[in-house]
């Protein structure tokens, strides 16, 4: 059976992690392909990392605003790879795949990551998303939360099952020690401790309330770092907003890291300071390196952060209340390492690369069957 995936990935981030998961942990006689428009070629690390794990990976000619050049370029390469599925990530990908497949008469998914609201335009394509997701044949939804959101969108009960996004464990089975000192050294002056966070640096994180509890620790407990992975359009305000408060010495945005894996079960406490949320990939390997979290209660983050086992949940928005809770366990070593255990746990038995295959894999079969079953 042949699942083919249409993306429009500028960078390689939560949801491009976690389709590639899926293509690894597929069993035969499963194979998947990729296809992903341009992006301006900022598509190209995401196809450069499918090759890498032997998977067939597709530069599409044609980007929107020419739509119907897209659709005939999408159902040229589903028809010459003989595709039986294809699944959409993405606003873009729901409202040219969905159009495409219908072209090649197979069925199609939507996968839900998440809606931000990012910009007017991200708005409208968002809503014209809700549109499409009423017409494919099924909507995977990342979280519970978000599965709300889509029934709210009038999609029918029918087509939406809740599959929650699965980590691969075994990247953070052995820390590497060199790796602290790596942390270490991105800031002026060595902090005895480090609290990290990870994500596009755009307006749905709301990074910006984590520099600001950032600087509300710092004022209490100066031998603390703070350390953002990533890249995104608010990098230029996030710099300021950290000069401003003093903060150049204590706060670091460290951009994209291929080795973040590595670095991450160095962390002594992360944060998720997100105003929305579907189930963040973030939370999950935070987790499975056994690094306890501090998130705002948005979305499914609650549904995988049980609150004083894992962590803690603050209301989003509350810069306060964060800066509380990471005192709070930064001050407590025993507190952090018993719930960075039992995190770690909670994500290997219920959150696993395997067990989000085999859901999938019940979903193909289950629409391949109808298919073939309407042809008769």
């Amino acid at each position: 059976m042949h699942i083919v995936h249409l993306m429009a990935s500028p960078f390689v981030g939560g949801p491009e992690r976690q389709v590639l998961g899926l293509a690894r942990h597929l069993p035969a006689p499963f194979r998947t392909s990729f296809l992903s428009f341009a992006e301006r070629g900022l598509a190209r690390p995401f196809l450069e990392e499918a090759r890498r794990h032997g998977l067939e990976a597709v530069e599409l000619p044609h980007n929107v605003p020419r739509v119907l050049k897209c659709i005939s370029d999408v159902a040229r390469e589903l028809r010459q790879r003989k595709a039986d599925i294809l699944c959409c990530s993405g606003y873009k990908p729901d409202l040219i795949g969905w159009r495409a497949a219908r072209r090649t008469g197979i069925p199609v998914i939507a996968i839900a990551h998440g809606w931000t609201a990012a910009t007017l335009r991200v708005r409208v394509y968002e809503a014209l998303d809700r549109l499409a997701m009423r017409r494919v044949d099924a909507v995977v939804c990342v979280s519970e939360a978000q599965a709300a959101k889509v029934r709210a969108a009038s999609v029918p009960e029918h087509k939406i099952i809740t599959i929650p996004n699965g980590i691969g464990a075994e990247a953070f089975a052995a820390p590497e020690p060199g790796y602290r000192e790596s942390l270490v050294r991105l800031f002026p002056s060595p902090p005895r401790q480090v609290v990290g966070a990870a994500g596009r640096l755009s307006r749905e994180k709301n990074m910006a309330l984590f520099v600001e509890a950032a600087a509300q620790v710092v004022a209490r407990q100066q031998d603390v770092g703070f350390v953002v992975f990533g890249e995104g359009p608010l990098h230029t305000a996030l710099s300021g907003q950290i000069k401003r408060l003093g903060l150049q010495d204590r706060f670091v945005l460290a951009g994209f890291r291929a080795d973040l894996a590595k670095l991450l079960p160095h962390l002594d406490l992360t944060v998720l300071s997100s105003i929305t949320e579907g189930l963040p990939v973030f939370l999950l390997e935070a987790f499975a390196a056994g690094v306890p979290m501090v998130a705002t209660a948005v979305g499914g983050i609650p549904e995988v952060l049980e609150e004083g086992k894992c962590g803690h949940l603050v209301p989003s928005g509350d810069a306060a209340a964060l800066a509380d809770r990471i005192i709070d366990l930064l001050r407590n070593g025993d507190a952090r390492r018993a719930m960075g255990l039992y995190a770690q746990a909670k994500v290997r038995s219920d959150f696993s690369c395997q067990q989000q295959a085999r859901r999938y894999e019940q979903l193909f079969v289950r629409l391949i069957g109808g298919r073939l079953a309407s042809l008769q």
